[in-house]
């Protein structure tokens, strides 16, 4: 799964920058990046969609992974981080498996991803740990840190609920200021 997202607000910036971050400049020379979400975080999202759509019994992870063609292994060590962080619950016996903690809509994307993969960051010079050779010399750390802070907001305001709604069509997301 990838996120498409537009930033509207980014000053022109040429196509070296975009190409750093997988993207791609439109003739206004705005930049459209195509945020590549880790493969733990894609199966985050995919149990927890499915979860919230078949929120009448517990499923297994080996149940989801198998209905999604995905690992289960992999799946099942997901399913342990979204339980630790309180995404999930899981209920042990014949009739166990995972359900939702809470109602979908009180769920971000940005708490699902975060819950399997920490702090969601486009570089390193985004944080206060981050520096690198050019940090004195950079023009993009404040232009970056701005999309990234964009980013996080998004998804924060992007709930399981959304994401169980039928679109009629892929959205790209505006971000401003």
């Amino acid at each position: 799964m990838a996120v498409l997202i537009g930033f509207a607000s980014i000053p022109p910036l040429d196509n070296r920058i975009a190409r750093i971050y997988d993207s791609k400049c439109d003739q206004s020379g705005r930049i459209c990046v195509m945020l590549k979400l880790s493969k733990k975080a894609d199966y985050a999202l995919i149990a927890v969609r499915h979860l919230a759509t078949q929120a009448e019994r517990s499923h297994s992870a080996a149940d989801i992974a198998h209905l999604y063609c995905i690992s289960g292994p992999l799946l099942a060590k997901v399913m342990q981080r979204l339980a630790k962080h309180g995404v999930v619950t899981a209920r042990h016996g014949s009739s166990g498996g995972y359900q939702l903690a809470r109602h979908p809509n009180e769920i971000s994307a940005l708490e699902v991803i975060s819950a399997v993969d920490g702090p969601l960051m486009i570089t390193s010079c985004v944080t206060s740990h981050g520096n690198c050779d050019q940090s004195l010399k950079c023009t993009v750390r404040e232009p970056l840190r701005r999309v990234n802070e964009s980013i996080v907001g998004v998804l924060r305001h992007v709930t399981i609920a959304q994401m169980t709604e039928e679109a009629p069509e892929v959205e790209l997301v505006g971000l401003s200021r």
